[in-house]
């Protein structure tokens, strides 16, 4: 079942109420038991290609049905206007040749999932609150802030799938924040990069794969992939779905 509210979230004003969708594995209603919970960003290409942005969603709700994983999956909707799904998707200011200066709000936007948006769900459904049973995932710029919760975050996140993320986005302070942190453990972080989004621009490569390094020196299992042929697209990201949950373990 997936239940679709609007929310606001203050810090982050947008024009319009955004969605929130909250999926509860099938038999929920029917006893008291408790399930771990996987936060996802861009929760409107999540579901539904009706909603999803370019027509073709992750399908996840198709996913979790077939295999029967018991799991609540939360996902919120980014603001679309403009450039503010980068302001609320970057950990950090930046600037882009065609896009200008962009201020970072990841912090705010995180701080909001965890103080606010994942007490109410805890205290609205039957979840294991706990670390070891809080995960989060992201495509991406949402691949980019996955990597970010799970380091800054620790303390709430030990799982992360970070598909086609967009290391691009300040890599020095991206790498900084990796170096001083020291993981919880277990803390465990799966990445992939198609390699149709980058073609021969081998840096793409090599940053995912120092990325993953840095983050097994501080003390987290991660895991690196290159997917043949893959395109940055839901399509494909959503092949990579069963990838990222074994890996994962969820």
């Amino acid at each position: 079942m997936i239940r679709v509210t609007e929310i606001n979230i203050p810090p982050l004003p947008t024009e319009k109420p955004r969605r929130l969708y909250v999926y509860t594995p099938r038999g929920y209603r029917d006893g008291g038991e408790r399930f771990p919970v996987l936060y996802m960003f861009d929760g409107h290409n999540v579901f539904y290609d009706s909603h999803a942005t370019y027509g073709k969603s992750w399908g996840m709700k198709e996913y979790l049905e077939r295999t029967k994983k018991k799991l609540i999956l939360v996902a919120v909707e980014c603001n679309p206007e403009g450039t503010r799904r980068l302001n609320e998707y970057s950990p950090w200011d930046f600037h882009g040749t065609r896009i200008g200066d962009i201020e970072g709000l990841g912090k705010v936007t995180m701080d909001w999932i965890t103080g606010e948006l994942k007490p109410m769900i805890d205290g609205e459904y039957r979840t294991l609150p706990d670390r070891e049973h809080t995960f989060i995932a992201g495509s991406s710029m949402g691949g980019l802030m996955s990597i970010y919760a799970a380091v800054e975050y620790n303390a709430t996140f030990s799982k992360a799938a970070a598909l086609s993320p967009s290391l691009w986005v300040s890599p020095k302070k991206l790498n900084e924040m990796i170096r001083r942190k020291k993981l919880l453990a277990p803390t465990s972080v799966y990445m992939d990069l198609g390699s149709a989004e980058v073609g021969k621009y081998t840096q793409a490569y090599k940053s995912l794969f120092n990325t993953a390094k840095l983050l097994s020196q501080s003390g987290a299992y991660a895991a690196a992939r290159i997917v043949p042929g893959a395109e940055h697209s839901e399509r494909y990201w959503e092949e990579r779905i069963p990838v990222f949950f074994d890996y994962l373990g969820i």
